[in-house]
């Protein structure tokens, strides 16, 4: 069993951004375990990333970021991993493969997944003309006809602030889960059009832009972009706990807020922690991660230098 100097967990946008960070020091062995999935593999366009005005897809994003690390000399290891534990002082991870790590330090960046219902032709749309968070994407509805899907007071307080985005805004409560009668008011004051209805299909042209959704009674709700706020996100959080991290009641991992670090020799970066859960901190959040992770691993030489004296 190989040991690395770090091991990332996430070869989202953090893990990725922190990988090549590593990886230019020159002076670390570096892996990255990755499971191909998260929400960057979703994300069709990323449209406010420095650089791509015409916007970049989170796949070429990944795929150029992993050449970029690789590249650095960082390895790249497909597996899931299910638990973390400390030996000594070392950290052991165990994959789905039943394959183990050993590491001298770990970066967490396993995020989290979007909880959305299996309704046909919406996967495909995510990403491109219809969106997750409105802090990135709220600029793309700007004025126009827009579908929110959702659930319950999830989607009521989306729809409260896409309404700042646009007057043309429909929300079906898909889910058809309660909502308070004060946001029901408040919805009704601000413009929100609500509807509470299962939808059958998200309809789409041929390269997955969202024209309408038809609903279980056979209405079909034309419209030019989407949002989806289902709520329920699953946070990955289970890793970071086992290794000795604090867990915050939204099961978001508490880590120091200079450096990211959430417990000994372990730090976290991107939507796993406290923070805006967005594309472009994340990847700063890899960066930082990095270089306090560097620091402590020159310090951790020096002392077995010194010891060996």
């Amino acid at each position: 069993m190989r040991e690395f100097d770090c091991i990332i967990v996430g070869g989202g946008l953090a893990g990725l951004q922190a990988a090549i960070q590593l990886g230019r020091y020159s002076s670390h062995q570096v892996l990255v375990v990755d499971a191909g999935e998260g929400r960057s593999t979703l994300c069709r366009t990323y449209h406010n990333i420095l650089g791509f005005p015409g916007g970049i897809s989170g796949e070429e994003l990944r795929s150029n970021g992993r050449l970029q690390a690789e590249k650095t000399g960082v390895l790249f290891e497909k597996d899931r991993i299910v638990k973390a534990e400390r030996l000594g002082e070392q950290i052991r991870l165990t994959g789905s493969s039943g394959a183990q790590y050993m590491a001298r330090t770990v970066l967490l960046a396993t995020g989290l997944s979007d909880r959305f219902p299996a309704i046909p032709g919406l996967r495909p749309t995510l990403g491109r003309t219809v969106y997750v968070c409105p802090d990135c994407d709220g600029y793309e509805i700007q004025d126009r006809r827009t579908i929110l899907l959702g659930s319950g007071e999830a989607g009521a307080n989306m729809a409260m602030t896409l309404i700042e985005r646009t007057k043309n805004l429909l929300y079906i409560n898909h889910e058809q889960r309660p909502i308070s009668a004060e946001l029901h008011r408040s919805m009704k004051e601000a413009g929100v059009r609500y509807l509470e209805a299962a939808v059958q299909e998200v309809q789409q042209t041929a390269d997955g832009h969202i024209t309408g959704v038809l609903t279980e009674d056979g209405q079909i709700y034309e419209s030019e972009r989407g949002f989806i706020a289902f709520g329920g996100n699953r946070v990955h959080f289970e890793l970071a706990e086992q290794l000795g991290a604090v867990i915050a009641d939204n099961k978001h991992v508490e880590a120091d807020h200079r450096s990211l670090q959430a417990a000994p020799n372990v730090w976290i970066a991107g939507d796993l922690g406290l923070h805006a859960e967005q594309a472009t901190v994340a990847m700063g959040e890899g960066s930082i991660a990095a270089i306090w992770i560097h620091k402590a691993l020159q310090k951790m030489k020096k002392k077995n230098e010194v010891e060996q004296l």
